[in-house]
């Protein structure tokens, strides 16, 4: 192998073990940057003079409009879980299903699409609705396998439900309009929270000892009171939602735009659901601040590596490489599609978007790849990696707030339905990418 071949992937497998070992990846990032391109610069394969161009590379970060949409629905996304909207949903929805065999868990999907479509933040929702809804569930006799998995499994639906925080730093990384991948992710992602109630519904008519229906006892709304409380509890977050998205969908508003809207709406339904105090808003502020500081720190870091392994030609050795993987599309896509899986156990999503997206996009530009389709099909494998024992991400958020007598093992065998649903999915709209095509085209 030429010494020009072997620094780009040394660098690589570097940046690789460097995360691994649990070292913060922004500085795992630029500290590889730095180290290969001085010692690259010895060898005359890298030239210094690139550096120069990295703070205006930063400043283009800094001033990037379509990115200011990060910290907006992220804080949107937290103020509305500390309104109680999850609490609230969910125990009108179980009321409202309860009489149905498998109604709790019906109830815990439509919730988990709400909750998706109104923060776009995965780990707010599986926690939010394992502390609310897993121990109801387990107290009227549901299986400890099924509502592990359907509360996971639901709860990162705002992996690919618009608004997504994966899908605007995707399509910042892409290059693609963000309206378009909301646009396109929005039929897969109610398809998936359809087929999770299939799924509830056949269990529930093989298994009823699984799925049992709520005794009457437990059904405090009836009649006039319940409707007055589902009006009352669906209507405002669902107004939200057709604002945000509709506005995006319809070209009124940029995802930037809908997110300041959206951050206001949640600040007055927090009001209006007296749970809009210093406390809750200082809480919303830190969270955003923390998340937001780490997706800026994440893409300097990739900046300078990307800097350093393109001046070094890597980008070039990259394309070559996945261009002469047999099945061309075919095969770009089962490839990419399972290196993101796996990554995906390890890393977290902003990280996997920021360092492989880069090297996989110039040979989907070559073949002439739909880069919205590929884009939907990245997010749905990453978010099936997050359900997949034993290292997805959602599962650990589960964990951590599930009651002692549910087991890790229980916890794994009940996600595994789901992660099988999710595979039906991405094959389903590699096979049929018209269906991320619908919205687009309207």
């Amino acid at each position: 192998m030429y010494l020009e071949d072997a620094f780009p992937l040394w660098m690589f497998i570097t940046l690789l073990g460097l995360i691994f070992s649990g070292y913060p990846v922004a500085f795992s990032l630029g500290g590889t940057a730095l180290i290969f391109g001085f010692a690259a610069s010895l060898f005359g394969i890298f030239d210094l003079d690139l550096f120069y161009a990295l703070p205006e590379r930063i400043f283009g970060i800094m001033s990037n409009y379509v990115l200011l949409a990060v910290p907006f629905f992220i804080f949107m996304g937290s103020m509305l879980e500390k309104s109680g909207l999850a609490e609230n949903l969910l125990k009108v929805m179980g009321t409202l299903f309860g009489p149905l065999r498998g109604g709790l868990a019906i109830s815990v999907v439509i919730v988990g699409t709400l909750l998706a479509a109104a923060t776009g933040v995965v780990g707010a929702s599986v926690v939010a609705m394992g502390m609310i809804s897993l121990p109801v569930m387990l107290r009227y006799g549901y299986s400890r396998e099924l509502s592990a998995g359907i509360i996971t499994a639901s709860g990162t639906l705002g992996q690919i439900i618009p608004p997504s925080v994966v899908l605007i730093v995707l399509g910042d990384q892409m290059g693609v309009s963000v309206g378009d991948l909301f646009s396109a992710a929005f039929i897969p992602g109610l398809m998936l929270s359809f087929c999770f109630i299939i799924y509830v519904g056949i269990i529930a008519y093989f298994k009823p000892e699984a799925a049992p229906a709520l005794p009457e006892e437990a059904r405090t709304l009836k009649g006039f009171d319940l409707v007055r409380n589902v009006f009352f509890v669906m209507f405002p977050p669902l107004i939200l939602i057709v604002f945000v998205l509709g506005g995006i969908f319809a070209g009124i508003a940029t995802p930037t735009e809908a997110g300041a809207l959206g951050s206001a709406g949640a600040i007055l339904l927090a009001f209006f659901s007296g749970r809009l105090n210093r406390e809750n808003l200082r809480s919303s502020l830190d969270e955003t601040s923390r998340l937001t500081v780490m997706v800026v720190f994440l893409l300097i870091g990739s900046t300078a590596f990307a800097l350093v392994f393109r001046g070094m030609d890597g980008d070039l050795l990259v394309q070559e490489l996945l261009l002469s993987i047999p099945g061309e599309t075919a095969g770009l896509v089962l490839f990419s599609g399972l290196l993101i899986f796996v990554l995906g156990f390890f890393i977290d999503f902003f990280e996997i978007v920021f360092i492989v997206i880069p090297l996989l996009l110039p040979a989907a530009s070559a073949l002439g790849v739909d880069l919205v389709w590929f884009g939907i099909l990245l997010s749905l494998n990453l978010q099936t990696s997050f359900l997949t024992p034993p290292f997805g991400f959602a599962l650990f958020y589960l964990r951590g707030v599930a009651p002692k007598e549910v087991k890790t093992s229980e916890i794994y065998r009940g996600v595994i339905p789901f992660v099988l649903i999710q595979l039906l999915m991405v094959v389903i709209i590699y096979f049929f990418p018209e269906l991320t095509l619908i919205l687009r085209e309207n």
